[in-house]
């Protein structure tokens, strides 16, 4: 008797389920996380950069030929100071003005400047802008044919155009023969003839000093720095 072989039987083949990858839900608390440290940045970046810059806006033809009504420039506002790491919280509401650690000093104002200030009384509340011509201890002179002397020598001005100056003849400017006293500066406008200034209302004093206008940027067809001569014949 042939000896049969035993029959085959099913082999059962036991699968493994697929190994689905789990993602844990992200925490809420992670979102909120960046979108505070996204804001802290984005403030500090606002604060910093408002405490170098401002814009601000040419209201009137007070400073023509050299710059027009509604040009927009570019305001330097640490020109003058002196960049203390107190000034970092100043901006903070209820926080009294803070002296730390001085950080840099930037100088004085310049003749030929053009600075953002506020007026002096009985000037207007809004901010003016004009060009330095007396320094602290300058003698500033106006003569009756138009000449500006500083210390007694006449300044070459080829920023005022066709403008002429005029103040002897004025009744409302009572500065014409000035000494600038300490911590002082003697402003006019480039358009002597429609320029509320210095002739006017007086030196202005240099906590009243905003800052010094940088650049142009607004037109675009207008955009480079300020012009800031260099008065040679002064010799210094």
């Amino acid at each position: 008797m042939t000896e049969s072989t035993p029959p085959t039987l099913p082999t059962e083949i036991a699968s493994t389920p697929a190994e689905i990858p789990v993602t844990k839900p992200k925490k809420k608390t992670g979102a909120l996380r960046e979108i505070i440290e996204t804001a802290l940045l984005a403030l500090i970046i606002f604060v910093l950069v408002r405490n170098i810059v401002l814009n601000f806006r040419v209201d009137g033809s007070s400073m023509l030929p050299t710059l027009q009504n509604n040009e927009m420039i570019l305001v330097n506002r640490n020109a003058y100071r002196e960049l203390d790491l107190g000034d970092f919280v100043d901006w903070l509401p209820g926080v009294p003005e803070q002296h730390w650690v001085q950080i840099v000093d930037w100088g004085q104002p310049e003749r030929g400047d053009v600075i953002v200030f506020t007026p002096p009384p009985p000037g207007e509340d809004k901010p003016y802008i004009k060009r330095v011509i007396g320094l602290p201890g300058d003698h500033v002179q106006i003569t009756a044919d138009g000449q500006v002397l500083v210390n007694g020598v006449a300044l070459d001005e080829p920023y005022i155009g066709d403008y002429t100056n005029d103040c002897v003849n004025v009744p409302s400017f009572n500065y014409c023969d000035v000494i600038v006293p300490e911590g002082s500066y003697f402003v006019m406008g480039d358009h002597r003839n429609n320029s509320s200034d210095s002739r006017y209302f007086g030196v202005v004093t240099e906590d009243r000093i905003i800052g010094k206008a940088w650049i142009v940027y607004w037109p675009t067809g207008e955009f480079g720095p300020v012009e800031h001569p260099d008065y040679d014949e002064l010799g210094e």
